[in-house]
């Protein structure tokens, strides 16, 4: 993984890309539906302004953390609908304007966490850096989600190595969260980046193996799209299962996306 600094600045481009996708939308956009079930595109940043809000308090106050966790606890299946769904209700340009500001004073406090420091989070607990990827993680994936709404066509970046790490280090999560026991032996996980690099990830002779395009595998750990049309493939059964169960993000298991066509089939 990139440094905390490189990964801070990736996470500012991602944001401003996505910033430049929904700042100039008319009132009829942010209510527009998109590919995750009951949520409009303002429930997307909604979503992305209540979680940079969480993660500054999982850095500043522990506290306050501790209680968003009791509620998360609480309510496991609908905690993050309730938070996207209350700040969706605001006006636009106010949901703006707190995502923006909330965006950059979570920017500041991660700048500003100790090396070596651990916060806690929904899922483990992470670094300060690993926090930083996980926004990015997720502030594209949810952007991802608005991009497919509006029919814009986002070009892939070499901000991408950061989801395919995430994506890798969150292998045991995936089968954690679903009461299964994570496989022994290590994966072998090739991706080709947007300009041609080959990433690579765990021991070379693993015979578990997955191997694709970068911009396909953090479709597939950000659950944005079904398996069968992404050019993501696995050799071994263990590798296999893990690209039927993949996670990026922290919480009970998605549903996922399913199969272009699916509704006509």
């Amino acid at each position: 993984m990139s440094d905390s600094a490189a990964v801070l600045d990736d996470l500012r481009s991602e944001s401003e890309e996505l910033d430049s996708l929904v700042g100039g939308l008319g009132a009829e956009d942010w209510a527009r539906a998109t590919p995750a079930p009951g949520w409009t595109v303002a429930h997307q940043i909604a979503h992305l302004a209540w979680t940079d809000r969480a993660a500054l308090l999982s850095l500043t106050d522990k506290k306050a953390f501790a209680t968003e966790t009791r509620k998360a606890l609480a309510a496991p299946s609908s905690f993050a609908d309730d938070g996207a769904r209350d700040g969706a209700a605001l006006p636009p340009a106010e949901l703006l304007a707190r995502w923006r500001a909330g965006r950059d004073l979570l920017a500041n406090a991660l700048r500003d966490a100790p090396p070596g420091a651990r916060f806690p989070w929904y899922g483990p607990a992470m670094s300060g850096p690993s926090m930083a990827t996980a926004r990015l993680m997720e502030t594209w994936a949810h952007g991802q989600d608005i991009a497919d709404t509006l029919g814009a066509r986002r070009a892939p970046t070499a901000r991408l190595r950061h989801i395919a790490w995430i994506g890798v280090r969150t292998r045991d999560y995936a089968y954690s969260v679903r009461d299964e026991p994570p496989p022994s032996e290590p994966f072998r996980v090739e991706l080709t980046g947007p300009g041609g690099e080959l990433w690579g990830y765990g021991p070379d002779n693993a015979t578990q193996r997955v191997t694709g395009p970068a911009l396909d595998f953090a479709l597939l750990v950000t659950q944005r799209a079904h398996r069968a049309d992404l050019a993501v493939r696995a050799e071994g059964p263990d590798a296999d299962r893990w690209l039927d169960i993949a996670q990026a993000f922290a919480g009970l298991p998605g549903a996922g996306r399913a199969p272009k066509g699916a509704e006509q089939g």
